[in-house]
């Protein structure tokens, strides 16, 4: 569902799946085009530079600065991962889930504005900068609520990542400047349901 990489296996960038003036008001063009080319685009490359640098480690067999790329790359990789997702979550659309994916969220959570409620409380506290997060954890079959600081902190293993809300201040401060809230409750106007339950079924399989 996600292109991380190039036939060669190098971490890339896919394009955009719409405009940067798509999700206006909410988001405005100037923040969707240097979030995309500032902040995800570097990520990728940091992460082929770390695993380059995990490769000559290896060869050379000096694992002196081992402890540092792997922070590099958990770190890197995870933020391409993280914005890979969250552009794909994103279309401008709005609405409301549907099918399978309405009935598990109001299983889980008791409804639809209880959800986003959780959801929304639990991305304004992330501290300092980092991700909410709505995930499916197969082996429990539930859906889950996290917090993520920065871009690998704080998770559950085995949770899949089906709804990502990016509360790094790159993602919303030249609109929002301190008003975390406002932008999150702003993003479910522009949520893609259809691409959200796409990752639920695609998680159920």
């Amino acid at each position: 569902m996600d292109q991380l990489t190039d036939a060669s296996g190098k971490y890339t960038v896919a394009p955009l799946p719409f405009p940067y003036d798509a999700l206006e008001p909410v988001i405005d063009a100037k923040t969707v085009e240097l979030h995309y080319n500032f902040h995800h685009k570097p990520a990728a490359a940091a992460a082929n530079k770390a695993e380059e640098a995990l490769v000559k480690a290896r060869d050379s067999g000096d694992f002196a600065l081992v402890k540092h790329y792997e922070k590099e790359l958990a770190f890197q990789l995870s933020s391409h991962i993280l914005h890979t997702i969250y552009w794909s979550n994103l279309s401008g659309k709005g609405g409301v889930p549907k099918g399978d994916l309405a009935k598990a969220i109001a299983a889980e959570f008791g409804s639809y504005d209880k959800f986003k409620a959780h959801l929304v409380a639990a991305s304004t506290t992330v501290e300092a900068s980092g991700w909410g997060m709505l995930g499916y954890h197969a082996a429990t079959k539930k859906l889950m609520v996290l917090q993520c600081e920065n871009h690998q902190k704080l998770t559950a293993w085995g949770v899949q990542p089906l709804l990502l809300l990016d509360v790094f201040e790159h993602a919303y401060y030249l609109k929002y400047q301190n008003r975390r809230a406002e932008y999150l409750n702003n993003l479910f106007n522009i949520i893609n349901w259809d691409n959200v339950a796409e990752r639920y079924d695609a998680s159920r399989a």
